[in-house]
């Protein structure tokens, strides 16, 4: 399964200290099933812990998911700073998750060289 993050959301990660290895580890989890909410239009919302956090304090994620293809982390906010998103803002993440996952590799490979996408490492 490939696993990818916006550049947006990759900024956002880093400045929380998300590292590729939790949100590989997150990834699982969804393929598991194990997620807070589904939202419909094939995202997932799913909590991440923050270090020194932990999951209940920590960061609520976006993904564009379709299992044994794709994940997309699209978006994240802090528990604390943020309830939930509007319905009109999922609304526009619905669509952006559905071009995303309709994309094939060699699109994808344009977005990963263009820096919009960047590629979440296995490795951590």
């Amino acid at each position: 399964m490939w696993v990818g993050k916006t550049k947006l959301f990759a900024k956002w990660a880093d400045k929380e200290g998300l590292t590729d290895t939790v949100l590989v580890a997150a990834i699982a989890e969804i393929s598991e099933g194990s997620v807070e909410a589904n939202l419909g239009g094939d995202i997932y919302k799913k909590r991440i812990a923050i270090p020194g956090r932990g999951k209940r304090g920590g960061a609520r994620t976006l993904v564009a998911f379709k299992k044994d293809d794709k994940a997309f982390f699209i978006y994240g906010f802090k528990k604390n700073e943020r309830a939930n998103i509007k319905p009109d803002e999922l609304n526009a993440l619905k669509l952006y998750a559905k071009q995303l996952l309709a994309h094939e590799e060699k699109t994808i490979t344009e977005m990963l060289k263009a820096g919009n996408m960047i590629e979440v490492s296995n490795d951590g």
